[in-house]
């Protein structure tokens, strides 16, 4: 009775029957070409025809801890680190990322995360077998300028305004200058600064602020003008008119 035997390579992966002697990769050479030329890492090339090559593109977004998330959009390519280490397969295997021109890890899906520091990322497509897919020669790859992280779209912190000042001095029944209106800004900084002859209660109607005013001594009263109007300045005792705000 004639048995089958099924030909597998470590761990039950199937792999490609070769006679002794000859290295994994020169089995699988009919997947493609294998070229004496290495990469830098010393990777042996595997080519392909340019017509149905397996190709690779970078997408990548600042990751909002530092670095860079990429995804690897591939065509004509799918991930099986299920059987890498086995045979070369046409369209099939994992990626080599070079951070700066260094190798820094194996990609066996299209999402990896690259940290910061970095200036430039290559993607290089090897096959099941370490061979790199390349086409006229060269690697089938990639290579991205990783830009500086955009900047927070946040608005930036504005410098407190200086605002404005107002002078203004009582005697008896004078001010001093004439009361007027005062023509101002929403969001801008108002101090009143007031010297009475007697002591007296500063009062700015609509805004609900009060100062108490001692005989000959300036009081001084800042707001924000955060509503708009006419708003009178008087004093409450005397019943003065001091001045108009009128805030646009």
């Amino acid at each position: 009775m004639a048995v089958a035997l099924a030909a597998t390579g470590c761990g039950g992966r199937a792999t490609t029957h070769h006679k002794p002697g000859t290295s994994h990769q020169e089995a699988t050479a009919g997947s493609g070409t294998l070229l004496t030329a290495k990469d830098e890492g010393g990777h042996r090339l595997r080519e392909v025809p340019a017509e149905g090559a397996p190709s690779v593109r970078v997408e990548s977004r600042s990751d909002t801890e530092g670095g860079w998330n990429i995804h690897l959009a591939v065509e004509r390519f799918r991930f099986t680190p299920e059987s890498v280490g086995g045979a070369a397969i046409p369209g099939r295997g994992y990626a080599r990322l070079l951070v700066d021109g260094k190798e820094t890890d194996r990609v066996y899906g299209p999402w990896h995360h690259v940290p910061p520091g970095a200036r430039t990322l290559t993607v290089r497509l090897h096959a099941d077998d370490h061979t790199a897919w390349a086409v006229a020669g060269r690697p089938v790859e990639t290579t991205v300028a990783l830009s500086a992280a955009p900047a927070s779209t946040a608005p930036a912190p504005t410098a407190p305004a200086t605002g404005r000042t107002v002078e203004i001095t009582v005697d008896g029944s004078s001010v001093q200058p004439p009361p007027s209106r005062i023509e101002l800004k929403k969001g801008e900084r108002l101090t009143l600064r007031v010297t009475g002859d007697r002591a007296d209660t500063l009062h700015v109607h609509g805004y609900d602020r009060e100062l108490p005013l001692a005989p000959g001594t300036p009081g001084s009263l800042t707001l924000t003008l955060d509503r708009t109007g006419l708003f009178e300045v008087e004093t409450h005792d005397s019943g003065l008119l001091l001045t108009q705000l009128v805030v646009r």
